[in-house]
C-alpha cells in the first residue's frame, strides 16, 4: 500500500549548501519515489511510497543525498497524518506577536532523561513541549533575541534535528491536500 509522506532534510539552503528544488525533485525520484513535489526552497519534500519500513528510508535517502550533494543531509520522514496532527497542536495557546511557534523533527523519541535535557532550555522568553518525536518551541520574543538555539538543543540531547516555523508545516498541510 503506498503513502504519502512529507521529508525534512536538514541543510539544504543554509551554509553554503544550496541545491535547487528541481534537483532535489529529481534526487527523490531517482530513489523510485512517486509524486514527488518540493515545497519551499529549504528542504521538504512530498512523496508517495509503499516502503513499510520509514527509518529505512530516511536512511537510503540520506546515502543518496550525500553521495549526489557531497555533504550530510539528515532526513526526517513524517506520513501526512502525522503532519495532520502536529500542525492541530498547539501546547502553549497563543503565540505571541513579537515571537513564533516553532517544530523540530528528531530523528526518534526522547529518552526521560534527554527531555529533562531539553525542557531545562525554558526561561521567561521560550518554552519548549516534547511529544512523539517532535520539540515544539515557543519563541516569545524575535528568534535573533532568543537565548535558545537549535544547535544548543542538538548538543544537549546528542541527536540531530531540522527545525521549522508552524506556519510552514501548517501549510505544507494544506498544499497536500490540494
Amino acid at each position: 500500500m503506498t503513502a504519502r509522506h512529507a521529508a525534512f532534510l536538514r541543510a539544504i539552503n543554509v551554509g553554503g549548501h544550496t541545491v535547487t528544488m528541481a534537483d532535489l525533485k529529481r534526487h527523490f525520484e531517482a530513489l523510485k519515489l512517486k509524486d514527488v513535489a518540493t515545497f519551499i526552497a529549504s528542504g521538504n519534500v512530498f512523496f508517495t511510497s509503499s516502503a513499510k519500513d520509514v527509518e529505512a528510508l530516511e536512511r537510503k535517502i540520506e546515502r543518496h543525498l550525500e553521495k549526489q550533494l557531497g555533504f550530510e543531509v539528515r532526513t526526517f520522514i513524517r506520513s501526512m497524518d502525522e503532519i495532520a496532527h502536529i500542525a492541530a497542536l498547539n501546547p502553549f495557546g497563543t503565540v505571541p506577536e513579537a515571537g513564533g511557534l516553532y517544530v523540530g523533527f528528531l530523528p526518534r523519541r526522547l529518552t526521560a532523561d534527554e527531555t529533562k535535557l531539553a525542557l531545562a532550555f525554558r526561561d521567561a522568553n521560550n518554552d519548549f513541549h516534547v511529544e512523539g518525536r517532535e520539540f515544539y518551541w515557543l519563541a516569545r520574543t524575535r528568534v535573533s533575541d532568543s537565548t535558545f538555539s537549535y544547535a544548543r538543543l542538538e548538543k544537549a540531547i546528542r541527536m540531530p534535528a531540522t527545525f521549522r516555523n508552524m506556519n510552514t508545516v501548517t501549510r505544507m498541510l494544506q498544499a497536500s491536500s490540494r
